[in-house]
Parts: C-alpha cells; sequence; structure tokens
C-alpha cells in the first residue's frame, strides 16, 4: 500500500492505514506491506521514517509568521537526515486570511537545517512542497548565517517583498559540513511565466499584481546571490527546481546543493524496490488522479517502480478524472473512485476514511483471490 496524501483530507499514513483495514476485512489472510509515499511536501518525514531505523528530532523552529512551532527532523541510522520543510514554511499552518506570500518567510526552515547538522547529518535531504512562502529562501539563508541587507546596513525584514530593496548578503554559512539536496519533481525555474511566483503565487494568496512584485523581488534576489554568495551558479534563476517551495530551491543551490526527484527519494529511504520483489499488487492513490497525475506526481512515480518488476499497480483517489487508455499508458492496471463508490464527491468527503475503506474492500475482491 503506497499511496500519497489525500490533499488537506488525509495524509500518506493515514490512507495506507485505511486501505489495509478495509482490505483486511475482505482478504484477512493477505500479507500487506504499508509504504505511504511522498514526493518531499506535506508527509515527507512520515514517509521516510515509515520502514527505517532513526530517531526523530523535535525542532523548536518558526512558521511562515514568525509564530513558534515545534518540526521534526529525521536522521537515519544509515547517516542521512531528512526535513520537511513544509513543517516550518507549509501553507497549512496559515489561515485563509493570514495567506499572503509578500510577507511570509522560510526563516524556520533553517532552524531545521541547522538541527539536523547539529545530528551530524552530512546530507540533509529537504523536502520541498506545500509551502506557504516565497522568499527564495532568504529566510532560510538568513537562519543559517548568510544575511540579506539594504543599502542602509540593515537587515532585511522576513518575506519576499522587503527583497526589491536588497543590496548585499554578508555572513557565513554553518552548514560547511552537510550536504543539502532537494527532495523535489518540481522543474520549474525561479522567474517568469513558469516560475515560482506565476505558477504557485496564486494558491499561495497573491493576484496579478503581487506576482509581479514578487517576481521583481525574486529577480533582485538571485542577482545579489549569485554575487555574493560564492557557490551560487551564474545561471541561478533559471535552474529547473529553482522556483519549487517558493524559490527554496533556489537557496538550496545557492548553498552549492543540488535537487533529487523526492519520490525517488522516498523510495529508497524505504526500499521499496526490496518491497516490489515479493509483491503481487501495488495500490497507490491520492485525492485526485487526473492529467496533473500525469505531470510527476507521486502515484505516476509508484507505477512506474511498479512496472519494472511486472507488478501490477492500481490506484484509488478521491476522484478519477482520466481515462482508462491514458492512464494504461503510464502503468495503472485499474483506478478507483471514492466519490464513485459514495455516489457523489461530497458525501465521500464527509467521511473520507470510512469511504476509502470500503473502497479498498472492492480493490480486494477484485484482485486478491
Amino acid at each position: 500500500m503506497a499511496p500519497d496524501s489525500f490533499g488537506e483530507t488525509m495524509t500518506a499514513r493515514i490512507a495506507a492505514e485505511a486501505i489495509h483495514r478495509g482490505w483486511l476485512r475482505v482478504r484477512p489472510d493477505d500479507e500487506i506491506v504499508l509504504r505511504p509515499m511522498s514526493d518531499g511536501g506535506p508527509g515527507f518525514i512520515d514517509a521516510v521514517s515509515s520502514s527505517q531505523a532513526g530517531r526523530l528530532i523535535d525542532v523548536p523552529t518558526t512558521d511562515p509568521l514568525g509564530r513558534p512551532v515545534t518540526a521534526q527532523v529525521f536522521v537515519s541510522e544509515e547517516g542521512p537526515a531528512y526535513v520537511e520543510s513544509a513543517q516550518a514554511a507549509g501553507l497549512h499552518l496559515l489561515a485563509p486570511a493570514e495567506r499572503d506570500p509578500r510577507v511570509t518567510s522560510s526563516y524556520g526552515v533553517g532552524a531545521m537545517l541547522l538541527a539536523a547538522a547539529e545530528a551530524g547529518a552530512t546530507v540533509i535531504y529537504v523536502g520541498l512542497g506545500g509551502s506557504g512562502t516565497n522568499d527564495g529562501g532568504a529566510g532560510m539563508l538568513a537562519a543559517v548565517g548568510i544575511v540579506g541587507y539594504d543599502a542602509a546596513g540593515s537587515a532585511l525584514p522576513p518575506g519576499a517583498l522587503p527583497l526589491i530593496a536588497l543590496d548585499h548578503f554578508d555572513g557565513f554559512p554553518l552548514l560547511r559540513r552537510s550536504r543539502v539536496v532537494a527532495a523535489s519533481d518540481v522543474d520549474n525555474p525561479l522567474l517568469g511565466i513558469n516560475g515560482a511566483s506565476a505558477i504557485f503565487g496564486p494558491q499561495k494568496g497573491a493576484d496579478r499584481g503581487v506576482v509581479q512584485q514578487l517576481d521583481i523581488a525574486l529577480s533582485r534576489f538571485a542577482e545579489i546571490a549569485v554575487r555574493d554568495i560564492p557557490p551560487a551558479p551564474d545561471n541561478l534563476a533559471a535552474l529547473p527546481g529553482a522556483g519549487a517551495a517558493g524559490g527554496l530551491g533556489a537557496a538550496i543551490f545557492a548553498l552549492n546543493g543540488r535537487r533529487e526527484s523526492g519520490i525517488q527519494i522516498v523510495m529508497d529511504a524505504v526500499r521499496f524496490g526490496t518491497a516490489l520483489e515479493s509483491a503481487q499488487l501495488v495500490v497507490t492513490g491520492e485525492g485526485k488522479f487526473d492529467e496533473q497525475t500525469l505531470a510527476g506526481k507521486v502515484a505516476v512515480g509508484v507505477a512506474g517502480a511498479a512496472r519494472e518488476y511486472a507488478v501490477p499497480c492500481v490506484a484509488v483517489a478521491g476522484q478519477v478524472d482520466l481515462g482508462r487508455r491514458r492512464a494504461a499508458a503510464y502503468g495503472f492496471d485499474a483506478e478507483y473512485s471514492m466519490a464513485e463508490r459514495a455516489g457523489s464527491i461530497s458525501r465521500a468527503m464527509d467521511e473520507p476514511v470510512a469511504t476509502l475503506e470500503m473502497l479498498a474492500e472492492t480493490v480486494a475482491k477484485d484482485w486478491s483471490r
């Protein structure tokens, strides 16, 4: 059972457990392996810590508006540490009226990176996704020792909009012994019509005018970062993934970090390939199964891995808006809809866990003899 989260309705772990319970009600003798998945967004820590040894460290940090929150960093016994940026910079931490990417900050993510480094991790995987920030990672950089200043020599206040007045960066990164890796499947650059502001800004509360302001701010950020932060590549703003999580990808690249597939990082961490060697079926899922699913979301990554091992893969989702032939081309053998099972999407969402359990019963009857 390898689902992603179902939006804000169910975490990947809750979804996996619901499928498990429903399945065993009709096929109690089947052996089920749970592997909740993530592509780096919310649920990343839950996924990577679900089936490998290590320790969770509570980290006092701040949310996008500077309020105290407690996040968790997972340090694997094998060495790497894992950080879920959404635990400090997530959109879900903000009420709808608070969502303003001009003022939100990624500062809290920096505290999590420092905690991972202090725990001795030489490689830190940072899950990017679900962010409520658009500051290019400037807040995170400040937390790890690289502070932005205006022309008067004053440290810039948190948020994206102050970056318009950015004059220089100063400081020394406190992560010298750790390599930071962006865990993300987002290819967007930092700037332009496919950049962080234009593509993701509206869901964080930005209208067209604010999107333009944000892009101006991030353009200034990239220009000064390339000049003042020695590891930053000259093409920082154009790098694929620089626009992930409101530009946190760009900040990681400025620290000489790199990007790897978030889905693949999770699969490697939980030894998904090993589980597939003896599997007879893979069940994945997400909130909505549609064309966006095919653009590199978790379900497609799971189906692709299953296909490599010649294991059938089926998808369960809140809604299915994709034709059978189209889904089959990406490795899916069947798709099941919670909305169809419940009679409507509203009924399915009234009791999502119970509906998913009932849907899992149907899948089990179809696929387990």
